[in-house]
C-alpha cells in the first residue's frame, strides 16, 4: 500500500489495481498447485451468514468472500448471466442502492449430474484469506501470512487445506542430547480484530500494542509470540517480543477503559473490497473473530405474488435492461423488428405486442429520479411497503380459483374447524410459494432496525458504491397463513396500550434505543420504532406454533419462519393482523408437503391448542412469567425466555424480541395485575 493520500473531498477509495482476485484463473494458468476451492456454503447461509465482509470459519483457517467487484471474473467464464426478475423487489434496491443497479443475479453455482462430475468447477464465491495475522500452535510465534505455507492439494477434501509453521522450534528449551530436528506446525488466524461503527475492519496492531504506542528498540519488524494463559488472572492472550522482551495482556484491551488504550484513529479499511476509505471519523473498537455483532446482512425479500399487467410490463422492461443493455435498447429504440432480432436467443418476445415493447423501451429509457428525489422517497420508505401487497392478496380468497402456476405461488382458502379458537378468523394453505431475497449490504457492531435509516452505515458491496446488480436467492416451499379476528384484536390492543405493562415495555425501548452504539438513535423517534401490541401478540403467537408445528410437520424448528403482517390502519394501508409460517428452501424445487398439511382442520384446531397451552407455562415460571423491564434494564421482552419462546436465528424476524406471552394468555405480572391476554385463559382453550 502507498502512503499518499487522494486530494481533500475525495471519494475514490485507495485500492491497488494490480491486486486482483481471480482464484481460479490461478489455479488453470499452473501459478500455484494448490486448489482454489476451500470450502461449500449453501445460498441461504451466504445470504444471511456469510455474504461479502462477513468471516467464514473453515476447519484450518478463515476467509471472507470479497465484494462484488470480484465476482465479475467469475461471471464472465460464461456466456450467459443468469438473472432473477422481480420488478417489485428491485425497485427497493434500487430505491437504496441507486437506479443503476440492473438487476437481482443468484449465487454462482451449478449443480452437478454427479459426485465425480465437472459442472460448476469454474463458478464459486471468490474469497480473500482474513484475518491475515496468524499464530503458530507449536511454538506461539505471531507473523503475516507470508511467514506461513500453504496447502490444499487433495482434490476431495478443501476442508484439509491449511496453513503451518515449517521449521517451527516448538516451545521451551531442547533437552540434552537433542537432535533439534525443526517439525512442522498448523496455524490459526489470530482472534484479535478492530472494528468500527462505519463498518471497518482491520488487522489488531500487535507490534504497536506490545511496545504500547511506540517502536521496538532493538528489531525495525520485531517477531512476536502470542501465549494463552488461562489461570489465574491471566485469562486471555498475552503478546511477546522477541527482540526486547516487551510483553502485554490483551485484556488490557478490553471494555470502555481498554478502548482508551487502543487508536484514536480507524484506518478506513474494508477487507472485502481490498481497499482502505481515505478517511474515517469513528474511534475503532476490539472485537473478537467469532464474535455475533461482526456482520448483520442487510436483506429485503418479498413473496412473488401474481403480476398486474402494469408489473408485467415492468418486468420486461427489466428483462431487456439485463439482457441487451440500456445502450443496445437506446440503439434500436426506432426500430422494434431489428430490436426483436437483436434479442431473439436472449428474449421470447414472441406473445409481446409492439405496442408493449414499445411501452418496455420507454420504461428502460426513462430518466433515472435525481438524487435528491431518490433521498426523499426513502426516507419516505416503510418496510410493510413489502409486505402490504401480500395483505391484500390474501384477502382475495375469491381469486384463489384463478391462480396460475406462473408465480410459484398457489394457496387454498381452508375450512376452519368447529373447535378452532374463534378469534382466529380464516386459514390459508400456502401450497406453493417462491420467495425472493436481495443482499442489500451490512453492518458491523449493531443491526440497524431500518435499512434506510442511515444509509451512510450500510457498508458498500463494491468500491465505487453504485453496484449493478446485487446477490438474491429464489427460496420454494409452502407454509400456513393464519388470521386474527381484526375487530376483537383492535379492541384487544386499545386496552393494552393503556396498561401498566405496555408502559414498562415503551420506556424500556426508549432506553434501548438511546443506549444503542449507532448514529441512528439520534435521529429517530423511538416510539414510531416500537411495533404496536398486536405485533407482539402475532410475533408471540407465531413462536408458540414454530415450536409446535416443529413436533408435527417434519421440519426442524429452525427450519421454519416467520412473515408477520401486523399493523395498524393509516390513510395508506388498511390495517392487517396475520402470521404466515413457512419453509423454504434456496437450492431444490421446493418441500415435501408436511407444514401445509397441517392446515387441515381437524389437525390445526389441536395443534392451536397445544401450542397455547404449552405457552401458558414455562419452566422458569414464575420468574419468566412475571418479568417486567424496569430502569435501568433495557430487554425489549417480556415473559419470554429460550425456554419457552425464544426460536433460532433463521426462524425469527426480530431477533427474539418483542415477545410477552401475556399477550397470548391471562398470566400474572409483576404487579399483580393480570393483562387481559387475547386468546383469555387458559382454562378456557
Amino acid at each position: 500500500m502507498t502512503d499518499l493520500l487522494p486530494e481533500s473531498g475525495s471519494e475514490e477509495m485507495l485500492h491497488d489495481q494490480n491486486e486482483a482476485l481471480d482464484p481460479l484463473a490461478d489455479a488453470e494458468d499452473g501459478v500455484v498447485k494448490n486448489r482454489a476451492k476451500v470450502g461449500s456454503a449453501r445460498p441461504s447461509s451466504l445470504l444471511y451468514t456469510y455474504g461479502p465482509g462477513a468471516i467464514m470459519d473453515l476447519p484450518g483457517f478463515s476467509v471472507m468472500p470479497a465484494g462484488l467487484d470480484d465476482w465479475e471474473p467469475i461471471w464472465k467464464r460464461r456466456p450467459f448471466i443468469p438473472s432473477i426478475i422481480e420488478p417489485r423487489l428491485l425497485n427497493v434496491v434500487r430505491l437504496h442502492l441507486g437506479p443503476q443497479v440492473d438487476g437481482l443475479r443468484p449465487f454462482p453455482w451449478q449443480a452437478k449430474k454427479g459426485a465425480m462430475s465437472k459442472e460448476g468447477d469454474d463458478l464459486g464465491i471468490p474469497s480473500r484469506v482474513f484475518p491475515q495475522l496468524f499464530r503458530c500452535t507449536g511454538c506461539d510465534f505471531l507473523g503475516p501470512l507470508p511467514r506461513f505455507s500453504y496447502t490444499n492439494t487433495h482434490p476431495f477434501r478443501p476442508d484439509l487445506a491449511q496453513f503451518t509453521h515449517k521449521n517451527c522450534p516448538g516451545r521451551g528449551r531442547q533437552r540434552a542430547g537433542s537432535t533439534g530436528r525443526k517439525r512442522e506446525s498448523p496455524a490459526v488466524p489470530a482472534q484479535h480484530l478492530l472494528t468500527c461503527a462505519n463498518g471497518h475492519l482491520d488487522e489488531f496492531p500487535y507490534t504497536l500494542w506490545v511496545h504500547r504506542g511506540g517502536k521496538c528498540p532493538k528489531a525495525e519488524l520485531p517477531d512476536l509470540k502470542m501465549r494463552d494463559a488461562n489461570v489465574g488472572k491471566s485469562v486471555g492472550s498475552t503478546i511477546l517480543c522477541a527482540s526486547c522482551g516487551a510483553s502485554r495482556g490483551m485484556a488490557e484491551a478490553q471494555g470502555g477503559v481498554g478502548r482508551d488504550k487502543l487508536p484514536k484513529k480507524c484506518r478506513g479499511r474494508h477487507p472485502h473490497l481490498n481497499a482502505f476509505d481515505p478517511e474515517c471519523d469513528a474511534r475503532p473498537a476490539l472485537i473478537m473473530m467469532g464474535a455475533s455483532n461482526l456482520w448483520f446482512a442487510s436483506t429485503q425479500s418479498i413473496i412473488v405474488m401474481p403480476r398486474t399487467d402494469a408489473e408485467e410490463k415492468e418486468a420486461l422492461a427489466d428483462r431487456l435492461r439485463v439482457e441487451l443493455g440500456v445502450e443496445k435498447v437506446q440503439k434500436y429504440a426506432d426500430d422494434l423488428g431489428i430490436l426483436r432480432d437483436v434479442a431473439e436467443g436472449k428474449l421470447d418476445l414472441t406473445d409481446v405486442t409492439d405496442q408493449d415493447l414499445a411501452a418496455a423501451v420507454a420504461d428502460v429509457l426513462a430518466p433515472a429520479d435525481s438524487e435528491a428525489e431518490r433521498q426523499e422517497k426513502l426516507a419516505a420508505w416503510d418496510p410493510v411497503d413489502l409486505l402490504v401487497p401480500e395483505w391484500r392478496y390474501l384477502q382475495k380468497p375469491s381469486l384463489f380459483p384463478q391462480q396460475q402456476n406462473s408465480s410459484g405461488l398457489m394457496v387454498t382458502e381452508m375450512q376452519r374447524g368447529p373447535e378452532l379458537h374463534q378469534r382466529i378468523g380464516r386459514v390459508v394453505a400456502v401450497n406453493q410459494m417462491k420467495k425472493i431475497n436481495a443482499v442489500l449490504g451490512f453492518t458491523r457492531l449493531d443491526e440497524m432496525d431500518r435499512v434506510n435509516d442511515l444509509v451512510s452505515r450500510l457498508v458498500k458491496l463494491t468500491r465505487n458504491g453504485k453496484p449493478t446488480w446485487v446477490p438474491a436467492t429464489e427460496d420454494r416451499g409452502e407454509g400456513i397463513f393464519l388470521q386474527l379476528d381484526t375487530a376483537a384484536v383492535d379492541g384487544w390492543e386499545q386496552g393494552i396500550l393503556a396498561s401498566p405493562l405496555w408502559d414498562a415495555h415503551r420506556e424500556a425501548h426508549r432506553r434501548n434505543f438511546s443506549r444503542r452504539f449507532s448514529e441512528t438513535a439520534k435521529l429517530v423517534d423511538p416510539d414510531t420504532r416500537l411495533p404496536a401490541p398486536r405485533y407482539w401478540l402475532l410475533h408471540s403467537l407465531s413462536h408458540a406454533l414454530i415450536r409446535e408445528m416443529a413436533m408435527s410437520s417434519g421440519y426442524g424448528a429452525a427450519s421454519l419462519t416467520e412473515r408477520i403482517y401486523g399493523w395498524s390502519a393509516s390513510p395508506q394501508r388498511e390495517a392487517a393482523a396475520g402470521l404466515l409460517i413457512c419453509t423454504t428452501a434456496s437450492d431444490s424445487e421446493g418441500t415435501l408437503g408436511g407444514l401445509v398439511a397441517l392446515s387441515e382442520p381437524a389437525r390445526l384446531q389441536g395443534l392451536v391448542v397445544s401450542a397455547l397451552r404449552r405457552a401458558s407455562r414455562c419452566s422458569s415460571d414464575p420468574v419468566c412469567a412475571m418479568r417486567t423491564p424496569s430502569d435501568p434494564e433495557d430487554f425489549l421482552h417480556g415473559a419470554a425466555c429460550h425456554c419457552c419462546s425464544f426460536a433460532s436465528e433463521t426462524s425469527c424476524e426480530k431477533a427474539n424480541r418483542f415477545l410477552d406471552r401475556r399477550f397470548l394468555l391471562n398470566l400474572p405480572t409483576a404487579t399483580g395485575d393480570t393483562v387481559p391476554g387475547f386468546f383469555g385463559s387458559v382454562d378456557a382453550l
